[in-house]
């Protein structure tokens, strides 16, 4: 083996073998994902298998021999199990369809009962075209001739990812809402795959143009080891993010508890405007509730619900824009940043960094120009 094939080897291995390690690990993993991770797994498995068969092909396995008949492409799948990985993975409690759903699995059907009735076409040539039918002759020169098997699977990822992208985009969903910032890793994913896919369209279509589709290893691997890298870099964030959830349920009010939490919510309003409670370092929820007269629960919910914030987040944020006024008011000049964020209700500088940074991305010291 030439030292460019061990090398070869070696880099298509490590994404193969990570994809299968990750892909088990995400199989078995039973956290709210599952159903999502599974789809992700049986994606790691697919590209994983892609790149065994051709470290194979680098020992000489698999052309026209016995292990030719059982390496069969399933490069149709791919595009429809990266869609329900993203449909599962933002459906809460998403389960497959399989009335509705096998449609988007024909392809790779397809593929699979055409590959096995080229293949076979090798039992009955004898070198002359006679010797074949006109189905099997014409079926085996576009198949392994032409760059079809590649282009189609090109072009079924870049369908799918567009699918996925606009499951992502949903807005208004009665259901559940997605938690966007939760989805960034797989929109990056989306337009990884969809550029690799252009890139492979692209690339044999200028063969079969120019070379007459030579299919030659100088772009040959370097494509898979494009695959090899993605694969990768996908066990990596599969892993990762396995139990983190990318949606969450709505909870639908009633018409007697949206009034409730309406009017609980100019209460508090008023607390925060009028009364200028979050000025206050010892703030909690509890006496916040005790202020309002209700349970913390209802509290609570009327955050969540009503104004979309979490307790710390919703207060901080009246604090910082406190902070901003008394740095707008000349009178203010002679004191520090923190004395002005202690005055309004930040207990230490270190709470105070932390809100600056998580609720405007800025640094404290920011504040001044905003």
């Amino acid at each position: 083996m030439k030292p460019l094939e061990v090398l070869l080897t070696v880099l298509l291995g490590i994404g193969a073998i990570q994809g299968l390690v990750c892909g088990i690990i995400l199989w078995n993993n039973n956290s709210q994902n599952r159903t999502a991770n599974k789809f992700l797994a049986a994606i790691l498995f697919f590209f994983s298998y892609r790149l065994i068969v051709e470290i194979l092909k680098l020992f000489n396995i698999g052309f026209y021999d016995f292990w030719y008949h059982f390496l069969l492409e399933y490069n149709w799948i791919y595009g429809a199990l990266i869609y329900f990985f993203v449909k599962a993975y933002i459906t809460p409690k998403f389960k497959l369809n399989l009335k509705n759903d096998w449609i988007h699995f024909l392809p790779v059907g397809i593929e699979f009962l055409w590959s096995n009735f080229i293949k076979s076409q090798n039992f009955y040539w004898d070198g002359t075209r006679e010797s074949l039918s006109w189905l099997g002759y014409y079926g085996y020169i576009i198949w392994m001739h032409y760059p079809t098997m590649y282009i189609i699977s090109g072009l079924l990822i870049i369908y799918y990812s567009f699918r996925s992208e606009k499951l992502l985009n949903i807005k208004n969903n009665p259901v559940f809402e997605i938690i966007s910032e939760n989805t960034i890793w797989i929109k990056r994913l989306l337009k990884v795959l969809r550029f690799f896919s252009i890139l492979i369209i692209l690339i044999v279509l200028i063969d079969l143009i120019f070379f007459n589709y030579a299919f030659n290893r100088w772009y040959h691997y370097p494509l898979f080891i494009g695959m090899a890298l993605i694969t990768y870099w996908l066990g990596i964030e599969g892993f990762g993010k396995r139990n983190q959830l990318a949606s969450k349920l709505k909870i639908v009010l009633s018409s007697k508890e949206k009034s409730q939490l309406d009017e609980l919510s100019k209460k508090i309003s008023h607390l925060m405007i009028e009364k200028k409670i979050f000025k206050n370092p010892d703030l909690t929820l509890n006496s916040l509730s005790e202020a309002l007269n209700v349970k913390p629960y209802l509290t609570t919910k009327c955050l969540n619900l009503i104004f979309n914030k979490k307790f710390n987040d919703f207060i901080n944020e009246y604090r910082i824009e406190e902070v901003k006024k008394l740095i707008n008011n000349p009178d203010n000049n002679q004191y520090t940043l923190l004395a002005l964020a202690y005055d309004s209700g930040f207990n230490s500088k270190a709470s105070f960094n932390r809100a600056v940074k998580k609720l405007t991305g800025k640094s404290p010291s920011a504040l001044k120009q905003i």
